[in-house]
C-alpha cells in the first residue's frame, strides 16, 4: 500500500512507470484481468466532479474493486470527528480512498496517517496529480514518446498546471511554457521546486505573462477553465484580462509545427473563453481521447497503490 498526494513524491521511474500503465489500459492490453478483486475503494468528493469520479468509479470496477460514494456531507467530519480519526476508522473497511477537496493538501495527508488505507490526490487547491498522469499518458499514446516534449499552457496558473509542471521536470528533456495573465501565474515557489528536479533531465519550466510572445513549434497546446472548479475571482474586471489568452485556430496556427500540434483540455472547457469551438471540435483536439485517459490512469494508479502492479 502506497499513498499518492503529490507527484512530487514520485521519482522519474515512478512517474514514467505509471504513465506506461495507464497506456498499456489505454490500448486494451490486460482488460480481462481483476488484480483488485476482493478490494473496497471509498470515492470521497467535497466537490462537484463528473471526469475523476467517475473515473476512478468506473477504473476501479473494471480491476475488480467494490466501490462506496461519500459526498460532502456523509461523513461525521461535518458533526465534528476529526479528520485523523476518519481515516482511521475508515481504513478498517477499505483499501484504498481518493479524495477530491478545495482545500489545501492537508486534510489528505491527515487522512493518510493511518498505515492500512492508500490515500489518492483526486485534487486539492495545490496539486492535480492524477490529471497530469492522465496527460501524459494522452501525449505518449499521441507521440510514441515523451523524451523532448515541448507543451504551451495557455489561461490560469492553477493545480493542473502545478501538477503538470512536477510532471515534465522528470521527462528527459521536456519544455513546459506557461502563459497566464500577470497576478494568475504558479506561484514561484511551486515552479522552483520542479525546475529542480528538471534540471537533472534537461528539462525546461519557463513562465511570463505576455500572449503576444508565445513559443512556435510546441507540441501541444493546453487550456484550462479560467474559473478553477467554478471559484470567482474578486476581480470584477479579471475576465478582460484573459481574453487575450483564448485558444482559438489563429492561436493554434501561429504556435504550430509542420509536423502537427495537438491540443489539450482538461475540461469542462468554457467554449468562446479558454478554447473556441473551432479548436475544441477539431482534428487536433486530443481532449475527449484526453477525459478517457483519466480512467486509463485512474486505474494505473489504483493497481499501483494497492500493490497489485
Amino acid at each position: 500500500m502506497r499513498h499518492l498526494l503529490s507527484l512530487q513524491h514520485l521519482d522519474a521511474g515512478e512517474l514514467a512507470a505509471l504513465v506506461r500503465r495507464a497506456a498499456d489500459f489505454a490500448a486494451g492490453r490486460d482488460q480481462d484481468k481483476k488484480p483488485l478483486a476482493g478490494k473496497t475503494v471509498g470515492i470521497f468528493f467535497r466537490r462537484s466532479s463528473t471526469r475523476t469520479r467517475t473515473s476512478f468509479t468506473v477504473g476501479a470496477q473494471k480491476l475488480g474493486a467494490s466501490t462506496v460514494s461519500f459526498g460532502p456531507q456523509d461523513l461525521q467530519l461535518v458533526t465534528g470527528e476529526t479528520v485523523e480519526d476518519t481515516g482511521r476508522v475508515l481504513s478498517g473497511y477499505l483499501d484504498a480512498l481518493v479524495v477530491r477537496t478545495n482545500d489545501a493538501m492537508a486534510e489528505m495527508e491527515a487522512l493518510a496517517r493511518q498505515g492500512r488505507m492508500a490515500v489518492i490526490n483526486a485534487m486539492s487547491t495545490e496539486e492535480h496529480p492524477t490529471q497530469a498522469i492522465a496527460d501524459l499518458s494522452t501525449l505518449l499514446e499521441a507521440r510514441g514518446s515523451l523524451d523532448g516534449v515541448h507543451l504551451l499552457y495557455v489561461g490560469e496558473g492553477n493545480n493542473t498546471v502545478a501538477a503538470l509542471a512536477h510532471a515534465l521536470a522528470r521527462v528527459p528533456g521536456a519544455r513546459l511554457t506557461i502563459a497566464t495573465p500577470a497576478g494568475y501565474g504558479v506561484p514561484e515557489p511551486i515552479l522552483d521546486a520542479a525546475r529542480e528536479v528538471g534540471r537533472e533531465r534537461g528539462a525546461v519550466i519557463v513562465q511570463h505573462h505576455r500572449a503576444d510572445d508565445l513559443p512556435c513549434g510546441v507540441d501541444a497546446v493546453y487550456a484550462t477553465r479560467w474559473q478553477t472548479m467554478g471559484v470567482p475571482k474578486p476581480d470584477p474586471d479579471w475576465r478582460e484580462r484573459f481574453l487575450p489568452f483564448t485558444v482559438d485556430a489563429r492561436l493554434m496556427q501561429r504556435v504550430g509545427k509542420p509536423g502537427g500540434t495537438v491540443f489539450l483540455h482538461d475540461l469542462p472547457a468554457v467554449r468562446g473563453d479558454d478554447v473556441t469551438d473551432e479548436v475544441l471540435d477539431g482534428p487536433q483536439s486530443l481532449a475527449w481521447r484526453q477525459a478517457e485517459h483519466k480512467m486509463f490512469g485512474a486505474m494505473a494508479v489504483l493497481e499501483t497503490c494497492l500493490g497489485a502492479g
